[in-house]
């Protein structure tokens, strides 16, 4: 195994260590998620997408690594969002979860684990025809939110920590 590998394979043990601890893993919070009648998964999703965030930020402007965006592409975005989200409402897990669970020995989660790796499968067969289809619906290149607002990413980071602490605290108050 090379650095990387064994690198991914410890950061994914504790990412799943950190899942199995917040609770995400558990049914009724997925089903609370997706009532909106439970915000655990929310939050733990938004408190790693703001240290996630800062960190890439910070190792991007100290130059130890290169941002490279995906395409934002309108059609990929409608017909694998809309995916996700059919998956995770039957399944009742996304697919961190879904691997999650299976760690903890939930074993109907490895429908979903199966599903995952047959959805690629068939992705990458296709992928000539998506290509040509719904990979072509409005592509509007590598772009990120900076460039299109011409500002700093610092201060798109700050302000969507700011808004994500505000989102906390009125969950707190709904006690959801």
């Amino acid at each position: 195994m090379s650095t990387e590998q064994i690198l991914g394979l410890v950061t994914g043990i504790f990412f799943g260590f950190l899942l199995q601890k917040g609770r995400v893993l558990r049914y009724d919070k997925q089903v609370g998620a997706m009532l909106f009648k439970d915000m655990t998964i929310f939050k733990f999703m938004l408190s790693a997408i703001i240290v996630g965030m800062f960190g890439i930020l910070a190792m991007h402007d100290m130059g130890l690594i290169k941002l490279s965006h995906k395409a934002m592409n309108v059609g990929a975005i409608l017909v694998g969002g809309s995916l996700f989200g059919i998956g995770w409402a039957v399944m009742g897990f996304c697919p961190g979860t879904s691997v999650g669970a299976i760690g903890e020995g939930r074993w109907h989660a490895v429908f979903g684990a199966i599903g995952m790796i047959v959805g690629a499968g068939v992705y990458a067969e296709l992928f000539p025809f998506f290509k040509s289809t719904v990979l072509s619906w409005a592509d509007f290149g590598k772009i990120g939110l900076p460039e299109v607002l011409g500002i700093n990413h610092w201060v798109i980071a700050v302000i969507f920590t700011i808004i994500t602490l505000i989102m906390f605290r009125w969950f707190e108050k709904k006690g959801i």
